[in-house]
C-alpha cells in the first residue's frame, strides 16, 4: 500500500488545476455558508483544498481540530 503525504504542496498536485470535484464543493459550500462567504464558481482541486483549509479554521464546527472532522458524541 502506498502512503501518500496529505501535506504536500497543492501547487506540486498533478491534478491540481482539475476542476473542483463535487464533494469538495459540497463541503466548501457548506463552511463558506458558515463563514459568511461565497464561494468561486470556477475553483481548481488545489484551490478548494486551500479555501476549505482556510475556512475550517474559521468554522465553529472544525476550529482548532487538526484533522478538522467532526467530533463524536
Amino acid at each position: 500500500m502506498t502512503e501518500q503525504n496529505p501535506d504536500k504542496d497543492v501547487d506540486d498536485w498533478v491534478t491540481g488545476e482539475e476542476p473542483a470535484t463535487g464533494p469538495q464543493l459540497s463541503y466548501l459550500r457548506t463552511l463558506a455558508r458558515e463563514a459568511g462567504e461565497d464561494v468561486p464558481e470556477d475553483l481548481t482541486k488545489a484551490r478548494a483544498s486551500q479555501m476549505i483549509d482556510r475556512l475550517q479554521g474559521k468554522s465553529p464546527r472544525t476550529a482548532g481540530r487538526e484533522d478538522g472532522g467532526d467530533q463524536a458524541s
